[in-house]
C-alpha cells in the first residue's frame, strides 16, 4: 500500500542516504538498503576504488586522495536537497571525515551523520597501525573480527589473499590516516549535526559501551543504538529502518520549525 509521508506533503525532495562500506568490502551489504529504508528515503552506496565498478582504479590510502575523490559528490548532493551519511566501520571514519570537510566547505549540513560498528578516533584499536604486520600477525587480528573466510579461500596464495588483504591493508592504512587527521584540531573536531551511533550487541572491536565516547566528536547529545549481531550488522534489516526513520523525522521536524 502506498502511503504518503511529510517529506512528499511537503514536496520536497527525497532524503539522499549515502552509504559508505567497512574496510576491505564493496557496498554489496547496502544491497537490501532500499527496500527497508522505507518511503522518501534515496539510498546511495558510495564504493571507495578499487572495488565494486571501480575496481580498476587505484586505492586511496589517505584523507587528501579520499576527499579527492569524493568530496565532490558530496558537495554536489548537498546543494541539491536534504541529505544523511551512514558509514560502517571504516566507512564510519569516512562518513565523519566527510561530514568535518562539508562543514569546512560551508556546504549545507547532513540532516545527520550516523556511524556503526566503530570507535571514535581518540581511542585506540589493535587494528591501528597493523596495516604492515606480516600475514601471521595480521591474519589473527582479522578472525577475531570474523573478516577471514572460511576453508582454503584464505590459505597462502589462495584468492582471498591475493584480492580481498591486499584491499583490507590499503583500507587499514586510509582509517590509520583519517584517525590522525581527526585528532589535529584544523582538520578534526566535532561535528555540527545530530549524530546517531549504532553498535552490535556482540561485536568484539566496538562494543556498545564503548561508542559512548563518540559525544566527544559532536556538537550535542547523540543518539545511541544497540542492535543484534557482531561487527557486520548492517546488512540486517534493522538498522536501515531505523535509519531511514531518523531521515523523515528530522525532514518533518525541520519542515515544521520552518512552517512557524
Amino acid at each position: 500500500m502506498a502511503f504518503r509521508t511529510e517529506v512528499e506533503e511537503a514536496g520536497g525532495r527525497p532524503v539522499r542516504l549515502h552509504c559508505l562500506a567497512h574496510a576491505g568490502a564493496g557496498v554489496a551489504s547496502y544491497r537490501r538498503w532500499p527496500a527497508a529504508v522505507g518511503p522518501a528515503v534515496d539510498v546511495v552506496a558510495l564504493p571507495l576504488p578499487g572495488r565494486d565498478s571501480r575496481r580498476r582504479e587505484s586505492r586511496v590510502t589517505d584523507r587528501a586522495g579520499l576527499l579527492a575523490d569524493l568530496l565532490p559528490t558530496l558537495l554536489k548532493a548537498a546543494g541539491e536537497g536534504p541529505y544523511a551519511l551512514y558509514g560502517h566501520s571504516l566507512g564510519a571514519l569516512v562518513a565523519y571525515t566527510l561530514t568535518r570537510a562539508l562543514d569546512d566547505a560551508g556546504a549545507p549540513a547532513p540532516l545527520f551523520l550516523a556511524l556503526g560498528a566503530c570507535l571514535p578516533p581518540h581511542v585506540a584499536t589493535a587494528l591501528v597501525g597493523a596495516a604492515d604486520l606480516p600475514d601471521e600477525e595480521l591474519l589473527p587480528l582479522l578472525g577475531d573480527l570474523g573478516s577471514l573466510p572460511q576453508g582454503v579461500t584464505a590459505s597462502p596464495g589462495g584468492l582471498w589473499r591475493r584480492s580481498v588483504l591486499p584491499v583490507l591493508r590499503d583500507d587499514l592504512r586510509l582509517a590509520r590516516s583519517l584517525r590522525e587527521a581527526a585528532l589535529d584540531p584544523t582538520a578534526g573536531g566535532p561535528v555540527r549535526c545530530p549524530v546517531l551511533v549504532f553498535a552490535g550487541s556482540d561485536d568484539p572491536l566496538a562494543a556498545p559501551d564503548s561508542v559512548q565516547h563518540w559525544q566527544q566528536w559532536a556538537s550535542g547529545p547523540i543518539v545511541r543504538h544497540t542492535v543484534a549481531g557482531d561487527h557486520f550488522f548492517a546488512g540486517s534489516a534493522h538498522v536501515p529502518r531505523l535509519v531511514g526513520r531518523a531521515c523523515r523525522d528530522l525532514v518533518g521536524a525541520g519542515a515544521r520549525d520552518s512552517g512557524r
